[in-house]
Formats: C-alpha cells, structure tokens, sequence
C-alpha cells in the first residue's frame, strides 16, 4: 500500500513570542486526500505549542505522552522532552513509531526525534515534515532580514515551503504563545 505523506511544521521565536505553524495537506501516492488536517495544538492551557509530522497515529501516542510528563514536569518544556524522548528511545513499541515533533514556549522550540534527539536550534527556527527544510530556509532568511513577527515569519514560511514541495499545500494553521489577542489560532 502506499504511504500517506505531507504536512510542513515550522516553529520560529522572536521577541519573546513564539509561533508555530503546520500546513493541512495529506497526499497518498500523487493524490491530495486532504488539504485541512490540523497538525499542531496548544497544550497546558495555551502555554505551549506543539506541531508534528509523520504518522498521525503515531505522533498522537507520542503528544499524549508528552503532555502527561509535560503535566508532571509541572510544565518544564525541557524536562518534559527529555523523559518522553527517553521513553521513546527504549519502550519496545514506542520505538517503531515514526513521527517527529516540535515543541516550543514562550522562551524556546525544541525537535524531539524517535532517535533520542532533543535539540534546541541556534537559531531559534525549527521544522520538520516533507516541506520542512524549505520552510525552515525561508524562517532564517525572514528572521534574519525583515521586522515580520514570529507568527508572520511562520505563515510566510510555509508559503515558500508550498511554491516549492509538492506535499505541502502552502495554507497554514499558525498558533503564537503568548497570545495577548485572545484567539490562540489563525487560519490562513
């Protein structure tokens, strides 16, 4: 059977705000199956952003675990990471799952990877998923020259990343934290 691919996640931090933002497009072989999935979400009552890419149930199993060490790590992002990437490093089952996530703050962005990874970019641009090196090409170019906010750099990215991989659709879903309007998700 073939496999389902897609979805373009890109994190961007600047000015104390964080941004996250995921296209919807699914695809199985060389057919758009679905342009609207929702692949990130605000976790610990809006305190936290987080995005995926892979297999969805996958990257499912691997959000709720998270959020349970994310809840007993009393919101410590890095903590938090660092126990479910262990975890998913060495439980028998969890270790064939195939996503990746990223995970950001008001203070940081952290890629968590099946192979142990917890990194926290330089730069503080993450991405990941099918589109993902093309977005994250287009956040440093913005972040490094233009005034865009984080949630504009992250749209904007996803854009670019969409003109140029045929599995990201180029429409975003971007959420911000912290989010003094209100309203925690924008849709393109």
């Amino acid at each position: 059977m073939t496999r389902m691919h897609g979805t373009t996640i890109v994190a961007v931090h600047r000015g104390g705000v964080s941004a996250i933002a995921g296209d919807g497009q699914v695809t199985l072989g060389d057919q758009i199956v679905k342009r609207g999935a929702v692949k990130v979400r605000t976790l610990e009552h809006g305190r936290v952003l987080a995005g995926f890419a892979g297999a969805v149930s996958d990257a499912f199993t691997l959000m709720d675990k998270f959020e349970g060490y994310l809840a007993s790590a009393k919101g410590n992002l890095l903590k938090a990471s660092v126990d479910t990437v262990k975890e998913w490093r060495t439980d028998r089952a969890l270790r064939n799952l195939e996503a990746m996530l990223i995970i950001a703050d008001a203070e940081q962005i952290l890629t968590l990877s099946g192979q142990g990874d917890v990194v926290s970019p330089d730069i503080p641009v993450a991405a990941v998923g099918s589109g993902g090196g093309y977005a994250h090409a287009a956040a440093v170019a913005l972040l490094e020259h233009s005034e865009l906010s984080a949630a504009e750099i992250a749209r904007e990215s996803i854009r670019i990343a969409g003109t140029i991989d045929i599995y990201t659709s180029g429409e975003a879903t971007v959420l911000v934290v912290p989010d003094d309007s209100g309203d925690d998700e924008e849709d393109a």
